[in-house]
């Protein structure tokens, strides 16, 4: 089984935030495989079923971004998910907005999320995607940036995005991370969106 779990916040005033794509992933993947995300489990919202022939836990934390740890250490041992069938689904302020990055292991990257799933695993040695979200202009407080509400323009973007990083986890999930990595792994064609 593989678990696969979208990192962001909980509530609706994060909805459509930079911070929140990992759940937008999530929540495309689930209704492509017709997975009702809704069993509390682990401090999560998790539903199950399958992706091709795989067994997948589709996984929300509820937790907060930076304690995201905590549900993807509980959700694995309750499922028995080894780290090398884990895929985290993050947004990634430092790359180009648009662009996917797909890593078998590798360190956070300064990603607070990411930091407390290496915290709570004991390991690196778990896939992530992650997705672009740099601003295309100086920006002074990048906490408030990723946690802002997306316009027009950036909501346009990022359903693009949304719709070629779920192909992403269908492609590891179902013909492996490297797989994902040669098909998906590529810089933004464009600059980012202006905000609207």
């Amino acid at each position: 089984m593989w678990l696969i779990v979208g990192l962001g916040n909980p509530g609706f005033e994060y909805a459509w935030t930079p911070h929140n794509l990992g759940f937008l992933v999530i929540d495309l993947v689930a209704q492509r495989a017709g997975i009702r995300i809704e069993r509390p489990e682990d401090k999560s919202y998790v539903g199950k079923g399958r992706i091709g022939l795989e067994d997948v836990a589709l996984a929300k934390p509820q937790t907060y971004m930076n304690l995201s740890g905590m549900a993807v250490a509980g959700l694995a041992e309750r499922h028995s998910v080894p780290p090398a069938k884990i895929l985290i689904v993050v947004d990634e302020v430092a790359l180009p907005w648009g662009s996917l990055r797909i890593r078998e292991r590798g360190s956070a990257g300064g990603h607070n999320g990411l930091k407390s799933v290496i915290a709570a695993l004991g390991t690196d040695e778990f896939a992530r995607l992650r997705i672009g979200t740099q601003p295309d202009h100086p920006v002074g407080d990048l906490a408030a940036y990723v946690l802002h509400r997306m316009g027009k323009a950036e909501r346009n973007a990022a359903v693009e995005m949304i719709t070629l990083a779920a192909d992403a986890v269908e492609c590891a999930v179902s013909e492996g991370v490297r797989r994902a990595m040669n098909r998906f792994n590529r810089r933004a064609p464009e600059p980012g969106p202006a905000e609207s």
